[in-house]
């Protein structure tokens, strides 16, 4: 980590550094995020350190009130411990994104639209621990109560890399307040969570991937575009696109324009691979927002449960979950996650 920072100030320090602007922001950005990282374990060594100085001296003394407040100290320091080493699993391509987040009731009326506006006040409330900013873009009130529909923009670091593990399926059960005979009702209201799609896409062309050609043209132009080798043929490797240009007496004129139509059609491939990938990973999504698709059951009759299907993780305090303490379910989620693409990378 420290090396890539070095490596990072090194690219600030050059003199064409803001040449581009988009670049350079992001080159600083990383850096923040790096030494943000950095000055986080230093503090959580020192903090380690100090309550091992403490705990020794307790023990010298006897001193068991101390001892207790040394040992919530320690707990501490281990949930932020926990919390980094889910910063650390958070490396895919659009974990770092901001995120939109869309609630939808299932079949079943108010019961389920009522159930779906709780589910946003839960996670408006857990990005607002998170100290995410929080925009709502799309809201459709229910017709006597809850929500048909929401859709909120959510910025933050990690915000996508957080709310990817909340995207499913959930399912409430209930005494319904709008049944006057009092029974209990299954609900369900699934989620969606997508990255927030980065307009610039940088085209990054490194020269061992180009094989270049230069050729004699062979159209009109004069006798000196025809006797000299001004034509100029590019082929990138990695993709197999291949672009030339010859209509330029200049060598030099010529692959500066076939370096332009490279840069484009591996611009327009970035933005396909994509679309194509957001639709896949929003399809995925798509499961019937019905019995057997929920990733988590909130019970609260006849007992009270909140269970988390994926991980088998669960808690009786439901209250704590609905006001937006999510990361008991989040992270074994997201620590699955990374179990799960590790073994796909190494059976592949």
């Amino acid at each position: 980590m420290q090396a890539r920072i070095e490596e990072l100030n090194k690219k600030a320090a050059e003199p064409t550094f803001w040449d581009d602007p988009q670049s350079a922001q992001k080159v600083l950005k990383e850096r923040a995020d790096l030494e943000g990282s950095v000055d986080r374990w230093k503090k959580l060594a020192g903090q380690t350190a100090e309550a091992r100085d403490f705990l020794a001296l307790a023990e010298e003394e006897g001193d068991l009130e101390a001892g207790a407040s040394v040992v919530t100290q320690l707990e501490a320091v281990e949930e932020d411990l926990s919390r980094m080493e889910i910063d650390r699993l958070l490396s895919g391509a659009d974990d770092r994104s901001n995120a939109f987040v869309s609630v939808s009731p299932g079949a079943g009326g108010t019961e389920s639209q009522d159930w779906a506006e709780m589910l946003l006040r839960m996670y408006l409330r857990y990005c607002e621990s998170r100290r995410f900013k929080i925009e709502v873009v799309d809201y459709q009130p229910g017709d006597e109560a809850g929500i048909k529909g929401v859709t909120f923009f959510v910025q933050g670091e990690l915000a996508y890399g957080y709310l990817k593990a909340e995207a499913g399926v959930h399912r409430l059960v209930r005494i319904s307040p709008f049944d006057a005979a009092g029974r209990r009702h299954t609900s369900f209201a699934a989620v969606f969570v997508t990255p927030e799609i980065d307009d610039t896409v940088v085209v990054d062309i490194r020269d061992e991937d180009l094989q270049v050609d230069t050729f004699r043209s062979g159209g009109k132009g004069g006798q000196h575009v025809n006797k000299t080798e001004s034509a100029v043929r590019i082929t990138h490797l990695p993709t197999g696109i291949v672009v030339g240009c010859q209509s330029e007496r200049s060598q030099h004129k010529n692959k500066s324009t076939a370096m332009k139509m490279l840069r484009s059609k591996l611009y327009e491939r970035e933005v396909a691979i994509r679309e194509k990938r957001f639709e896949e990973q929003y399809s995925s999504q798509k499961k019937d927002i019905a019995w057997g698709n929920q990733i988590r059951s909130y019970v609260l009759a006849p007992y009270r449960l909140v269970k988390d299907h994926r991980t088998d993780v669960e808690t009786g305090n439901v209250d704590a979950v609905l006001d937006g303490s999510l990361d008991q379910f989040v992270f074994p989620a997201l620590m699955q996650f990374a179990a799960e693409k590790r073994k796909r990378g190494a059976a592949s």
